[in-house]
């Protein structure tokens, strides 16, 4: 292609745009293809965004891979059972983990494009215009240059790791939770920075590689969840041989020429202290990505960390210009981008007024035994005014627990004191995402622990523990049989 050619400008109408390639980009144009819209998607890196790439399926399977290791190492719970594990051929097991990755982009993403039909430009997309009338310029790999017009524009560019100011930082070669996932060997010995669920995933899936691992949390595990969930996953780490420091402010980082080590900084309830490793995992959260979109010259407004702004029907401050997924700093799961990306052609193109609500919005964190929640915690409740009356079961009352030889954890039920409706689930226990699932149900249909405690559940399930910690509102379940209802 001539050089003329490729600094032509064209210009080409949509009824909608979509900046990013992740699950609520595809959600929205293939609802809007669906309503016979014609979309075109702008991405200007690999198609797919950060669950199918860098995310949910890169992680998962190696924490899958990680279990099955620690399965081998763990198996003498088991009488009559003694295995053992090999160190992890860590190239190979990333080689494997980019096959799938590979298998589910082109299956779940980049096929689907031809299958409906929408357009997809690979390049940089800039907001230009005017709030009256905004538009896109696309600028193409190949220097081409495109102005894109459309009824609506979704920003869907999801978001990226975040590492805190820290002096010395920049400078010492630290991974991210994408980064990490990238090594060609297991590191020796992990200092994490973090406590969220990424840290945690994280942590606990070099830990089981081999690594000898630090975590540095500011204030406790999952500190957003039930204190149990906090003290369950501090006692199943040191079992696991995982070191967590918590209240540790790290006020710097550097590297030990000497030893190639790199040296945090941190204030902890002991004073000032140095804590070592032959890597640094920064895993403290994740910002929006919207630097570049030039979204002030269209009047769309920002957060402070730059997510947009938007209301409960996910538009911004311009109504031709939406928000969908990480971008809008709203949960940061998937399924929420998925779901944001239908709604938003819903509201757009049909009016329908539909609103984003997360009472009942499930959440993981794919540690093992799992963290898993759905609703309110004890706290929030307490702070709705709602006056709560809660139970904590232990899994060692869990007959599916029991065979598992794995007690570890509790299922917790918070409940109206008045009226006995349920209001949150939380667990931590193998599958325990399955318990939040089945919790969805329960708290969307509003029922009583009376209610569920009188239901059928099958038995060695580990939902069972659902009906059991609701029975122990008015049993003592110490002294139930294990087979009886």
């Amino acid at each position: 292609m001539s050089e003329a050619t490729t600094s032509e400008t064209t210009t080409s109408d949509f009824d909608l745009a979509i900046i990013g390639s992740g699950g609520a980009a595809f959600a929205a144009a293939i609802r809007a293809t669906n309503l016979g819209k014609r979309v075109v998607m702008i991405e200007r890196g690999t198609v797919g965004g950060t669950c199918v790439n860098t995310g949910c399926v890169p992680s998962k399977a190696l924490l899958a891979a990680a279990d099955a290791r620690h399965v081998a190492l763990d198996s003498g719970r088991f009488p009559g059972i003694s295995t053992s594990a090999d160190a992890v051929n860590m190239s190979e097991l990333i080689g494997g983990k980019r096959s799938l990755v590979d298998t589910m982009r082109t299956g779940k993403y980049v096929d689907l494009i031809g299958e409906y039909g929408w357009e997809l430009r690979q390049g940089t997309a800039v907001f230009a215009g005017s709030a009256d009338e905004p538009v896109l310029d696309v600028t193409g790999f190949d220097g081409s240059v495109e102005t894109v017009r459309a009824a609506h524009y979704l920003v869907a560019t999801g978001s990226t790791p975040w590492a805190p100011p820290i002096a010395g930082l920049p400078e010492v070669g630290y991974l991210t939770s994408t980064t990490a996932m990238e090594l060609d060997e297991v590191p020796e010995s992990l200092l994490v920075l973090g406590g969220g669920y990424v840290a945690l995933e994280q942590a606990q899936l070099f830990s089981r590689l081999g690594s000898t691992v630090t975590m540095l949390v500011r204030s406790r595990l999952a500190s957003a969840e039930e204190p149990e969930a906090s003290r369950t996953l501090m006692s199943v780490f040191a079992d696991e041989g995982m070191r967590v420091i918590r209240r540790a402010t790290v006020s710097a980082v550097h590297l030990d020429e000497s030893t190639g080590e790199v040296v945090a900084v941190a204030t902890t309830g002991g004073g000032r202290e140095e804590f070592r490793a032959s890597k640094l995992l920064v895993a403290t959260g994740r910002r929006p990505v919207t630097e570049g979109l030039n979204l002030g010259a269209v009047g769309v407004n920002v957060g402070e960390k730059g997510e947009i702004v938007v209301n409960g029907m996910l538009a911004s401050s311009n109504p031709r210009i939406w928000g969908a997924g990480d971008v809008t700093r709203h949960p940061q799961f998937v399924y929420v981008a998925a779901s944001h990306g239908s709604l938003v052609v819903d509201n757009a193109f049909t009016d329908a007024g539909r609103v984003v609500d997360y009472r009942h919005l499930p959440r993981v964190t794919f540690t093992s035994p799992a963290l898993a929640a759905v609703g309110m915690t004890d706290k929030e409740a307490n702070a709705a005014g709602i006056r709560c009356e809660c139970r904590v079961l232990p899994l060692e009352y869990v007959p599916r627990a029991l065979v598992n030889r794995d007690t570890r954890g509790f299922i917790k039920i918070v409940a109206d004191a008045q009226t006995r409706r349920i209001v949150g689930i939380t667990a931590v226990a193998k599958d325990a995402g399955d318990l939040a699932a089945a919790g969805v149900y329960i708290l969307e249909a509003g029922m009583t622990v009376d209610q569920v405690a009188t239901m059928w559940s099958p038995y060695l399930t580990m939902a069972e523990g659902i009906k059991i910690a609701c029975q122990s509102y008015n049993t003592d379940v110490s002294k139930l049989s294990c087979c009886a209802a």
